[in-house]
């Protein structure tokens, strides 16, 4: 069995962290009334990019940052939680443009043995397009309020955000 080599790392810091940790009192709706929903990428951090503090937002990461995905999490960000601004963040250089639907179920039926027709991975072969599109899916949901949507890209060669339009 592999050894948790990275586990054992956070542990150690999260116990410095705990140590000094002083935010045990923050209130559970988010202090900006903000959800972002944004990509996996180890190389976006949306705190840092939009200038975050624990409290702030609800953050909301999948594959690609689709909207899609992130509608149950909205839903509950908005009714039960008080959330009131949706901001949606792709970026350049993402993993999600260099493949298809195709490609990746047939690597996962070589891999694993198994199917995976039945799942929707969501690539998109144009940035700018998706992130348009995945403002658009959230608007058209009957399970998110009608409320400001914001659709960025974040840039990982230099750390902007643009806005899409």
């Amino acid at each position: 069995m592999a050894t948790n080599v990275v586990a054992q790392e956070f542990e150690a810091a999260n116990k410095s962290y705990a140590e000094s940790f002083t935010k045990g009192s923050l209130p559970l709706p988010p202090a900006r009334k903000v959800a972002v929903v944004a990509c996996m990428d180890a190389r976006l951090d949306p705190a840092r990019v939009l200038g975050l503090e624990e409290g702030d937002a609800h953050v909301i990461r999948n594959a690609g940052g689709r909207t899609v995905e992130a509608i149950r999490s909205l839903a509950i960000s908005q009714q039960l939680l008080g959330t009131r601004e949706i901001v949606i963040i792709h970026h350049t250089d993402c993993g999600m443009l260099t493949f298809t639907d195709a490609a990746i179920r047939t690597k996962i039926q070589e891999d694993l043995g198994q199917k995976a027709d039945d799942i929707a991975f969501l690539p998109f072969t144009d940035l700018r397009e998706s992130v348009l599109d995945d403002v658009e899916v959230v608007k058209r949901s009957p399970l998110v309020l009608d409320v400001p949507i914001t659709g960025y890209i974040y840039e990982v060669e230099t750390g902007k955000i643009v806005k899409v339009e």
